[in-house]
């Protein structure tokens, strides 16, 4: 008689550097009877070894890192965190660097596609489409939130316009991070607030389109984290004139001090409403809140950070995402 397998791990797909939110996931699985197993996943192929067998028979597929082996049978759910380019081997030709690389891809998504019938959180598919800023604003509004004024052009007389619409309260930011890899980028660009002097370079557009929006006056900043559902909300006070105005990323540590805080019944509803259309288990949600109470949608990002959120203010979400993972079979969120 075949012995059956236990279905017990969870597979985390992340990269060497991460730290802290990824162990108090495994931790939280661990305590809740799951087996979490890591994958870095830029570590594939120089030093996690796959394997895929098919045929009309049988299909087998089998990972192995660090001497653990373990095969898609024995996994119940995937926490897709992040997926990073491959980290090629340094004496690799350079001719074949760039081949070397997608076919590596390749494998790796046909491994996870093995992985269909598991609970994803977030579906790669999913998230991939809902990465599309203007989509999210798109069903953002659909979903009865309100959203900034924004253009997103090449266009300088177009941006100029839109600096006139705004008399003059406009910042520009990026669709995109300006990096997918480990390796640090070379520059890094916040939210900025856009002075009339900066238009007179406005021709460099033709290099690359930008976002343009229109700058909303904060009382906070709100960062959530959506959970299957539950809202794990903390808020910055904005009021001031810190460097944090328009961007909290850039300032100091002691003007970001973290603050529990609650959502309209509305905006609750409309968040909902985004998530759902999107397909997303989980996100990090950003929206302002100005001085006359009004809540506006910013974006979403389906692999956000909120470990500031539970080390500052004790919000449980490493267990949330973990109660997420372990649903059952029919609530299922895998690959389409």
């Amino acid at each position: 008689m075949t012995s059956r397998v236990s279905r017990d791990t969870v597979l985390l797909l992340t990269h060497s550097a991460d730290f802290y939110t990824i162990d108090l996931v495994a931790e939280a699985l661990t305590r809740m009877g799951a087996r979490p197993f890591r994958l870095n996943t830029e570590r594939f192929p120089a030093s996690v070894k796959l394997s895929a067998r098919m045929g009309n028979d049988r299909a087998a597929y089998v990972i192995v890192d660090a001497g653990v082996q373990i095969s898609t049978e024995e996994i119940r759910a995937v926490w897709a965190r992040k997926l990073w380019t491959p980290r090629m081997d340094a004496n690799l030709d350079e001719r074949f660097r760039e081949m070397c690389g997608r076919e590596s891809v390749a494998a790796l998504e046909g491994f996870l596609d093995a992985l269909h019938d598991a609970r994803w959180v977030n579906d790669i598919q999913r998230e991939r489409a809902a990465e599309n800023k203007q989509r999210q604003l798109r069903i953002a509004a659909r979903a009865g939130l309100h959203i900034p004024r924004t253009l997103v052009t090449n266009d300088p007389a177009a941006a100029r316009q839109f600096f006139a619409e705004t008399e003059g309260r406009m910042v520009a930011k990026l669709l995109r991070p300006l990096t997918v890899s480990m390796n640090a980028a070379p520059l890094f660009v916040y939210t900025s607030r856009v002075r009339e002097e900066d238009l007179a370079d406005a021709e460099t557009l033709r290099h690359s389109p930008m976002v343009f929006q229109e700058l909303i006056p904060k009382e906070r900043e709100l960062r959530i984290a959506w959970v299957a559902g539950e809202a794990f909300t903390g808020a910055l006070d904005a009021s001031g004139t810190s460097r944090g105005q328009t961007d909290w990323r850039r300032a100091a540590p002691e003007e970001c001090r973290w603050q529990t805080a609650g959502l309209p019944v509305e905006v609750s509803r409309g968040l909902q409403g985004l998530m759902s259309e999107l397909g997303l288990v989980f996100g990090a949600i950003d929206l302002i809140c100005t001085p006359s109470g009004e809540h506006v949608f910013l974006e979403v990002n389906p692999g956000g950070e909120w470990g500031m959120l539970e080390r500052d203010l004790g919000l449980p979400i490493a267990d949330a995402i973990a109660r997420a993972l372990l649903l059952p079979a029919e609530n299922r969120v895998g690959p389409t």
